[in-house]
């Protein structure tokens, strides 16, 4: 573990290291400088300083006390108080963990007006629901909401895990809390265990989704995680309400952002292949890329997406948010049709999950049929055009 250290016989408070400061990480103090749990470590204060009182170096880890951390903290992941459904996959993946060693499951949730939207978490197995409501948090600033995020674990809970989902604001977040308890952080996990002593086995693929990394942070705490959308099941409601909520609040001074949002402009909303309930899916099977036209007019007879494996994105006929797999996303349709895909286990990992899977291939030996509920064994030339012209005919018969 790293520290910045400042040498207060070389200081002269000039002052330049603080000014030169973005995260206010320093400051004086009966004529010495501090400095916060908000420093980075990013340097820049090193640089400046005309008397080279400044450094970054290592300090000695004491072993810790891991039973002072205790239970497992799931952040609310929404859109103006709509509840994100990875909100839901994140509470099931922590009551599944904390079985394991006897924690209890609570979430924080951050925003503006969300008293009402929060009453839906009551229906579920959480001790209890931080709420930090407040005008200021009605559009996501990074500082602040970190702010809020420090005082929930330092002043409510103190959390042996912390899940954030792998969304963008989750990708914003969660290296900034992490940071301000200088502990780890593993991003992007697909799969999560939990030792008896309470450290958390962290799986996220590397090197292009070629091996699969278990990560752990043994010396730390809290241990932060994003888990990827779709790849955890659902908690389930429960039938009997809750008391769970509990408003919390933090000084003024922590409610200033240095950022500002001069205009807020609302884009049309896409859907991405891992919302889609239907998905027809192209690989290495198709020889030419104006033929993808048959997977697309599919899809449509469908009220469907087309999506993709790697091997046509690495060539440059599909674009990189159509992939599934380890490098790309994962999906949990309710159909999935896929169309000259062999099955690498990158690729089958980011589907697997799939309620109906319908796979054609020439290869009857090719993985997919493994996990196929309905493998058909066939030219995808021959099988597409067919099953279009059944689907206009409106006969589902051979």
């Amino acid at each position: 573990m790293q520290e910045l250290q400042v040498d207060n016989h070389r200081c002269t408070l000039c002052g330049k290291c603080i000014s030169a400061c973005f995260y206010d990480a320093l400051e004086m103090d009966d004529r010495k400088l501090l400095s916060h749990d908000t420093c980075t470590l990013c340097g820049m204060c090193i640089d400046i300083c005309p008397e080279a009182a400044l450094a970054i170096s290592k300090i000695k880890m004491n072993d810790m006390n891991k039973a002072e951390w205790n239970g497992i903290l799931v952040y609310v992941e929404h859109d103006q108080g709509e509840i994100h459904p990875i909100t839901y996959e994140l509470i099931g993946k922590a009551l599944e963990l904390a079985k394991v060693v006897c924690y209890k499951v609570y979430c924080l949730f951050i925003g503006y007006r969300i008293a009402e939207k929060a009453k839906i978490l009551m229906h579920y197995e959480v001790e209890q629901v931080f709420m930090y409501d407040h005008a200021s948090f009605k559009y996501y600033k990074e500082d602040i909401y970190t702010n809020a995020f420090e005082d929930c674990i330092k002043n409510h809970l103190k959390p042996s895990i912390v899940l954030i989902g792998g969304t963008e604001i989750g990708k914003s977040l969660a290296p900034s809390i992490a940071t301000r308890f200088h502990t780890g952080l593993t991003a992007d996990c697909t799969e999560l265990k939990i030792r008896e002593n309470s450290d958390l086995v962290q799986i996220r693929p590397a090197f292009g989704g070629n091996i699969m990394a278990q990560i752990i942070t043994e010396n730390h705490r809290p241990q932060f995680a994003t888990v990827r959308y779709k790849v955890m099941s659902e908690a389930e409601p429960q039938l009997q309400l809750r008391d769970n909520l509990l408003q919390c609040s933090i000084e003024d001074e922590k409610l200033k952002s240095k950022i500002e949002i001069l205009g807020v402009n609302d884009l049309a909303k896409t859907e991405s292949i891992s919302d889609a309930k239907i998905l027809v899916v192209v690989g290495q099977g198709f020889q030419r890329k104006e033929d993808l036209s048959l997977a697309q007019e599919l899809a449509d007879l469908l009220n469907g997406k087309v999506a993709s494996s790697r091997t046509l994105v690495e060539k440059g006929w599909m674009p990189y948010e159509k992939q599934i797999g380890l490098s790309g996303k994962t999906v949990k349709p309710e159909i999935i049709i896929t169309c000259g895909v062999s099955g690498s286990i990158q690729f089958i990992s980011g589907m697997k999950g799939s309620k109906n899977i319908i796979a054609i291939n020439t290869d009857i030996n090719s993985p997919i049929f493994k996990i196929a509920h309905q493998p058909i064994c066939g030219d995808l030339y021959e099988i597409l055009p067919r099953l279009i012209k059944k689907i206009k005919s409106g006969s589902g018969k051979d």
